[in-house]
């Protein structure tokens, strides 16, 4: 591909990045914004953390595998096939007519997310140099940004004036201009060669990963047969997933990579951070609206304030790699998550909004620069053979630790709120609450029980967030060739 053709194309391509990011951001916080009121209407309340965790599952199990074939057969059909594999299940995620269903759908559109967001930021990793790069994080982080506004007021709007399918029909358009985008301007030439995909590892992956959300979840209800045989499926599947990696000829996850001692601190941590931010994402929209007695439209905006710290946080992180270094700065992200945390400790019915919202906004601080530096760190430690792999490896870390942390706290959640003095209709009755606006808060016995539960999910993501701030003390200081690069940048 001709440079000047490339560098005239560059703005455009990043357009079509962008967009296609969209589409994943504004899923965190517009189907958060709704989800009381889709679980209200219909039912199941015990599956609530499951529609967040069956696109995370599918998106985790298959992001490694989308980095390595846009490694092997270029970036651009891998991540036109994401795309409309996500609006497939946008499309049918609307048409749900249970919670099951909806959860069914939710993986084909977490398998559409596998290929967009690796390779997406792969596309950047190719484009810019290493100076130009930490720059465009913070155009990227604008999306998350602009998606943290336009999430929660939109999913307020679409709850309160249209059928609640519209938080992912909304995806339709976006997802059209990132096709046309990356179909006109992204040009590639790239050798190909006959590789095999690690299929075997990538299910064996899906199914160790899922039995032990199913675990999690029956655990939660406290059917104890059928969580107990989930344990024994996840731990057969995951002995049978690392003999597969050991012996595959192009493993789905490659040890060698993850060895490296920098690669896995650094994916260690952001890990632990997707645990602890993910519990909020769930669960702080149902503390809000059921708890506090707020509108869905409140709920949103104080989610939103996290997902608005997120984009300055990396946008800050961007600007200050060169004077302060990358580690200091995933360090002081690292930092800001338990603090962030500690708001929510002490969340009680009648407390403003504002509390939580406060909380909100250091966790995204801390996220932006976090994840800024992970992403930047991993991508400069390795060349373009490597990048998709390497950059697929971080971003499954994160979704890793979203699927989990989202199982493990609903699990939390579903144990405390079993075990409190709640309503009598116990789980169905505060699923039919939650479908009326503020008549949750109105009924004392279901508000404190739900507020007991929610908090001490809350405990849990602090604690998350300290485990985090541990593994990122572990993250080595940079080589001299890495140093180098790093203050070039």
């Amino acid at each position: 591909m001709n440079a000047d053709s490339t560098l005239r194309r560059r703005p455009l391509i990043l357009a079509a990045v962008m967009a296609s990011m969209a589409m994943i951001a504004i899923e965190a916080t517009i189907v958060s914004t709704a989800m009381p009121q889709i679980a209200g209407q219909l039912g199941d309340l015990q599956l609530y953390a499951w529609v967040f965790s069956s696109f995370l599952l599918t998106q985790t199990a298959t992001t490694v595998v989308f980095g390595k074939l846009a490694d092997t057969f270029g970036r651009k059909p891998v991540l036109l096939f994401g795309i409309v594999v996500f609006l497939v299940g946008s499309i049918l995620c609307g048409f749900a007519w249970s919670m099951t269903s909806l959860i069914a759908f939710r993986f084909v559109q977490g398998l559409g997310a596998g290929a967009i967001q690796p390779v997406g930021l792969t596309v950047i990793g190719d484009l810019y140099t290493m100076e130009e790069r930490a720059k465009i994080q913070g155009f990227l982080a604008s999306v998350w940004g602009v998606s943290s506004v336009v999430g929660p007021f939109a999913g307020g709007v679409i709850v309160e004036h249209l059928s609640w399918a519209w938080v992912f029909w909304i995806n339709l358009p976006i997802g059209l201009l990132a096709f046309a985008g990356f179909t006109m301007f992204l040009k590639e030439d790239v050798a190909r060669e006959r590789r095999t995909v690690d299929g075997l590892g990538a299910g064996l992956f899906a199914v160790a990963v899922a039995a032990l959300m199913v675990a999690l979840t029956e655990a939660g209800t406290r059917d104890w047969s059928v969580a107990g045989g989930a344990c024994l499926v996840f731990a057969l599947s995951s002995v049978l997933f690392f003999a597969q990696e050991r012996r595959a000829a192009d493993p789905m996850m490659d040890m060698a990579l993850w060895s490296r001692r920098s690669i896995l601190t650094v994916n260690a941590a952001t890990l632990f951070s997707g645990m602890s931010v993910i519990g909020l994402t769930t669960f702080l929209p149902m503390y809000v609206q059921g708890v506090l007695g707020q509108s869905a439209l409140v709920a949103g905006f104080t989610l939103t304030a996290m997902v608005l710290g997120w984009p300055i946080g990396a946008t800050l992180a961007a600007r200050n790699f060169t004077r302060f270094g990358l580690r200091p700065t995933l360090l002081f992200g690292a930092v800001l998550l338990p603090i962030g945390a500690l708001p929510f400790l002490i969340l009680q019915p009648g407390m403003s909004p504002a509390v939580p919202a406060l909380g909100s906004v250091v966790m995204g601080l801390g996220m932006g620069f976090l994840n800024t530096a992970a992403i930047v760190m991993i991508q400069g430690s390795v060349g373009w053979s490597e990048r998709g792999a390497a950059t697929a490896s971080n971003v499954f870390a994160r979704n890793l630790g979203s699927t989990l942390g989202a199982s493990a706290l609903g699990a939390v959640f579903s144990l405390s709120l079993l075990g409190g003095t709640g309503p009598a209709g116990g789980f169905e009755e505060i699923r039919r609450l939650l479908g009326e606006t503020g008549a949750l808060a109105a009924d004392g016995a279901a508000r404190l029980a739900l507020g007991a539960s929610l908090h001490l999910t809350f405990w849990g993501v602090f604690l998350i967030a300290a485990a985090t701030l541990a593994l990122a003390l572990l993250v080595p200081r940079p080589v001299a060739a890495e140093a180098r690069v790093a203050v070039e940048a």
